[in-house]
């Protein structure tokens, strides 16, 4: 079977973890490991969450993207992709629609697999991130940043790329990952 990294990608509260949490348990698929200079949080364990970095260690690492926010720094390497890839040739990984653009462009075409996730009405996704038990206040500023306002459309360097899909009723959600995936599992065969 060939390698391929099924890219979760969409809006905040469109199901991203929760369609990931499916490919993992369902498909078996690891989700790639990514990096961070943040501390751990109490849950939270290195090598299963993020590799949890220095400012030092961070820069060993050869990244397909990154981003700092909040004074930290969050990364996707190629050493984190080849550590999935090890365990299975189909892995997973949530990145936004900036980070899925970067890996259609530096990844080979057939190794990447996007799913964007979205809803039918908007107001949906301030419902969810409330039942999920996000701040409040958070959550307006959230809905009023740039990055919310990039990840509510499909960029134009994914549209040829993407598999667009409504995360209205789960059931339909998962019958529309179970043909994506089928569908790129039987193209290389």
């Amino acid at each position: 079977m060939k390698r391929k990294i099924f890219v979760v990608t969409g809006n905040t509260g469109t199901g991203k973890t929760t369609v990931t949490k499916y490919l993992n348990e369902f498909f078996e698929m690891p989700k790639v490991v990514t990096h961070t200079t943040r501390a751990p949080r109490i849950d939270e364990m290195d090598q299963v969450d993020y590799y949890f970095e220095t400012p030092k260690t961070f820069d060993e690492n050869h990244f397909l993207e990154t981003v700092s926010y909040a004074g930290n720094r969050y990364g996707s390497s190629m050493e984190g992709l080849e550590r999935a890839f090890e365990k299975n040739p189909l892995i997973t990984i949530v990145l936004d629609t900036k980070g899925a653009t970067t890996y259609v462009e530096k990844l080979p075409e057939d190794e990447v697999e996007v799913i964007y996730l979205t809803v039918s009405k908007e107001q949906d996704l301030y419902q969810r991130l409330v039942q999920r038990g996000d701040d409040v206040q958070a959550i307006h500023h959230r809905l009023k940043s740039e990055e919310y306002e990039r990840d509510t459309t499909l960029p134009a360097a994914l549209k040829s790329r993407a598999h667009i899909v409504i995360n209205d009723d789960w059931e339909q959600t998962k019958k529309q990952i179970n043909q994506i995936v089928q569908n790129a599992i039987t193209a290389d065969t």
